[in-house]
C-alpha cells in the first residue's frame, strides 16, 4: 500500500481501511469476509447520484448483531 501514500487522500484512504480492519478485529470478525460483505452491501444504498444515507449503516457496523455468520470469527471452545 505505500503506492498510494504519496498523496494525502491516498494516505487517508489507507488509514481508513487500517480502521475499519482493527475495528472488524476488535469485534471478532474476520475483516476479509466483513470487508466483502459490505462492498457487496454499500452499493445497494446508494441513489442514483451515488450517495448513501448514512441512517442505514446500522446494519452494516462491526458491532452489528445482523452481520453474517461467515464474518464473525468462530468461538473457540
Amino acid at each position: 500500500m505505500v503506492i498510494f501514500h504519496n498523496t494525502a487522500k491516498g494516505a487517508s484512504a489507507s488509514a481508513m481501511v487500517y480502521r475499519i480492519s482493527e475495528t472488524a478485529k476488535l469485534n471478532n470478525l474476520r475483516p476479509y469476509y466483513y470487508f466483502k460483505y459490505i462492498l457487496t452491501e454499500l452499493p445497494k444504498l446508494c441513489d442514483e447520484r451515488g450517495n448513501i444515507d448514512p441512517t442505514k449503516l446500522d446494519y452494516l457496523m462491526p458491532w452489528s448483531e445482523s452481520l453474517p455468520d461467515e464474518c464473525r470469527k468462530p468461538r473457540r471452545s
